[in-house]
Order: structure tokens, then C-alpha cells, then sequence
């Protein structure tokens, strides 16, 4: 429906990894790594990860052989100098090529798609009740263990996370577009039509 699901569909044409933060910093968890041990220390406090515990962490993982050959980063940055220090690390990785994609979608619909989600605990896969056919408290398809409904879905939450969003990421956009890398699509179009935007734009001459 969103950002995942696109990522997901790009991933597999293009045949390169998608990365969430979230995937990310569990990795860096499981593998025990000191960047993984220092963020685990700040989730067990309750703590945000430091921007600077998250940007090493994107950056060991964009090191890898893994993704020399090109990746999807999905829900960073989010805020202005999490763009600046990205742009910084793409620099120093030799990164020259790349675009950022702007899901374009009205908030009420926002709300209504997030606060649809159901989460699979064991692990962290996201589905959807219309689209999966599942409902908190059901099997997860892909494991069996019970689906939840996460609190920040709640529809309350969701639209205080957008009002976060417009103060905070909005000027992600801008700055993307001050550099020439940005493109918007309408994210209200159905998912193969989004998915077609897209690639439209990622494989128009001068896209990156």
C-alpha cells in the first residue's frame, strides 16, 4: 500500500536489497555489533537511537558487497540533518547516483491505511487487515504467531506522527529538490499505477 510495499515491488525488479531502519538496527542487534549493542542500549532505555548510532550503522550496511550494485533505503532521513549527514556519507562512500521518491498522499488516507496495519511480533513483518485477509489477534501467513495492532496505528497516534511528519520531514523534500534529486508521485493511485510512476521516473534519462 505504501513506502514498504513499494520498496518491496522495486527491490525485485531491480534486483537490489531494500533496507529499513528497522531491519537495520535489528541486524546490527543479532549481529552484535558495536553500533548494534550501543542502539539496543538506547531501545532498552526507551530512548530514540542517536542520529549518529543510525547513520554508522546505515553506513556499515551500505559498505557491504551486498549493495555496491545499488539499494533502496526506506524511512530515512526524517529529519534535515539526518539528510545532511546522509548526503555527507554518500560522498564518502563514492554514492553519486541516486533519487529520492516522494509518496504523495492525503493525510486522512494516511490515517485510514496505518491504522489497517497488524504487525507480526516474532518478526516485525507488517500486513494489512483488507489487503491480507488477517486481523490483530489472528495467525501471522508467514509464521503463525499472533498478529497485534500496534499503538502508534491508533488513529490518534497517526495523525500526531503526521503532524511530526510536516514539521520535520517536509523539509527532507525541499532540500532533496534544492539538489535536483527529488520526484513526487501520487501515492492515492493504485499500487501497480504508483509502482509504474516510479519506474517511470527512475529510468528517465538524467533521473539520477
Amino acid at each position: 500500500m505504501g513506502k514498504g510495499t513499494q520498496a518491496k515491488l522495486l527491490s525485485e525488479e531491480y534486483d537490489i536489497p531494500h533496507y529499513s531502519t528497522g531491519d537495520m538496527l535489528r541486524a546490527a542487534i543479532v549481529a552484535h555489533t558495536s553500533l548494534g549493542l550501543k542502539a539496543k542500549a538506547f531501545m532498552d532505555a526507551g530512548q530514540l537511537v542517536p542520529d549518529d548510532v543510525m547513520i554508522g550503522i546505515i553506513r556499515e550496511t551500505l559498505a557491504t558487497p551486498e549493495a555496491s550494485h545499488g539499494f533502496i533505503l526506506d524511512g530515512f532521513p526524517r529529519t534535515l540533518p539526518q539528510a545532511e549527514a546522509l548526503t555527507q556519507m554518500f560522498k564518502d562512500l563514492g554514492i553519486a547516483d541516486y533519487l529520492v521518491i516522494n509518496i504523495d498522499l492525503a493525510d486522512e488516507e494516511v490515517v485510514r491505511r496505518l491504522s489497517n496495519r497488524v504487525q507480526c511480533p516474532n518478526d516485525g513483518k507488517i500486513f494489512h487487515r483488507e489487503l491480507d485477509g488477517v486481523a490483530a489477534g489472528g495467525s501471522c501467513p508467514a509464521c503463525g504467531t499472533a498478529l497485534i495492532e500496534r499503538a502508534d496505528d491508533s488513529p490518534a497516534t497517526v495523525r500526531a506522527r503526521l503532524g511530526v511528519y510536516h514539521a520535520k520531514t517536509s523539509p527532507v523534500l525541499g532540500y532533496y529538490e534544492r539538489l535536483g534529486r527529488a520526484v513526487t508521485v501520487d501515492g492515492g493511485a493504485s499500487i501497480e499505477e504508483v509502482h509504474h510512476q516510479i519506474t517511470h521516473q527512475v529510468n528517465a534519462p538524467g533521473a539520477s
